[in-house]
């Protein structure tokens, strides 16, 4: 066990409030720890001193690494960018703003000795988020595993770890939006929960206002289910079907008004024809990023790597030699 090492993958967005914390925190777990550790910083673009932090943090520290995106691509491509340069026999995804607590880390491991491939953290309480919160994200996951066509585990978000040979398996995929904790569940391998309490920010701001869960939301259910699909198919006949039985009924009573049945029936059509066309959109937009084949994300420099891991740092050499 003490010659195992354990990567973890912290992805950092304008957290220069707490950053210099999260680091503390973890550098002082890991001294506690039997295992080898290396921390993958991922900057998705941040604005203030964050990066500037870590790289103060690398010059006393050699187990601490840092990616930097040339601008801000996403906390989902951050995740994917530091799971490609990472070496641990197992690798840890956490959040940087310590919700995500690193005395759970040591209970996945044992999961993971127990010959379990995915560990993955589930909430049993949130601290910090507005009641609001707390409600959309319960409602998501179950409209989620409703409409899926993979069995996602309710209330998980992308604290977990993951074999080696998971992640293996996880950065072969190249979805240009990519929903990483759906994609964690499709690959498979022998998958469990350890559960947690997961706590409030130590500083900072949320970095997933409403805007931005509902954009995940859409890219996991679109990555995952086609039945919204099939509901435009749906929408297309029930407003045509209730407009004429509708229209029938007030003629054959004789107590209507024509403009006000034309106009109530036109609008309704309308809104979901709207609807409808929205979500095709979103599956046609899909495909057009895959389409276009840009890459995923874009790496300005790495600071800390004493050796360029297999993954990212090699994209341009293979876009060259095919």
């Amino acid at each position: 066990m003490k010659n195992q090492l354990i990567s973890i993958v912290l992805p950092v967005f304008n957290e220069e409030a707490g950053i210099q914390a999260t680091i503390d925190t973890l550098l002082n777990y890991i001294e506690q720890q039997e295992e080898r550790y290396e921390l993958v910083f991922v900057d998705d673009g941040s604005k203030d001193k964050s990066a500037a932090i870590i790289n103060h943090a690398i010059s006393q520290h050699d187990n601490i690494k840092l990616v930097e995106f040339s601008r801000n691509f996403g906390h989902q491509l951050a995740i994917t960018a530091g799971l490609e340069y990472t070496k641990g026999d197992a690798v840890v995804v956490m959040d940087a703003d310590l919700q995500d607590p690193p005395e759970v880390i040591p209970q996945m491991i044992e999961k993971w000795h127990e010959g379990y491939e995915i560990v993955y953290g589930k909430r049993m309480q949130r601290d910090g988020e507005t009641i609001f919160k707390k409600f959309t994200a319960k409602m998501f996951y179950r409209t989620f595993k409703k409409l899926a066509t993979i069995d996602m585990p309710l209330d998980v978000g992308d604290f977990r770890l993951m074999d080696r040979k998971a992640v293996h398996q996880l950065v072969k995929l190249h979805e240009q939006d990519p929903f990483v904790r759906g994609q964690v569940t499709w690959i498979g391998f022998k998958q469990t929960s350890v559960q947690y309490h997961r706590q409030e920010r130590i500083a900072g701001e949320t970095k997933y206002p409403l805007s931005k869960m509902i954009q995940l939301a859409l890219d996991g259910i679109t990555s995952f289910s086609m039945k919204p699909l099939r509901f435009v198919n749906i929408f297309s006949i029930v407003p045509f079907v209730s407009g004429v039985f509708s229209l029938g009924y007030l003629i054959a009573s004789g107590n209507y008004s024509l403009a006000s049945v034309g106009v109530t029936v036109l609008l309704f059509t309308l809104g979901l024809l709207m609807l409808s066309i929205g979500i095709l959109g979103s599956y046609l937009g899909r495909v057009l990023d895959q389409v276009n084949n840009r890459p995923r994300f874009i790496v300005s420099k790495t600071e800390g790597f004493q050796e360029r891991n297999k993954g990212i740092h090699d994209f341009s050499a293979r876009q060259m030699n095919n």
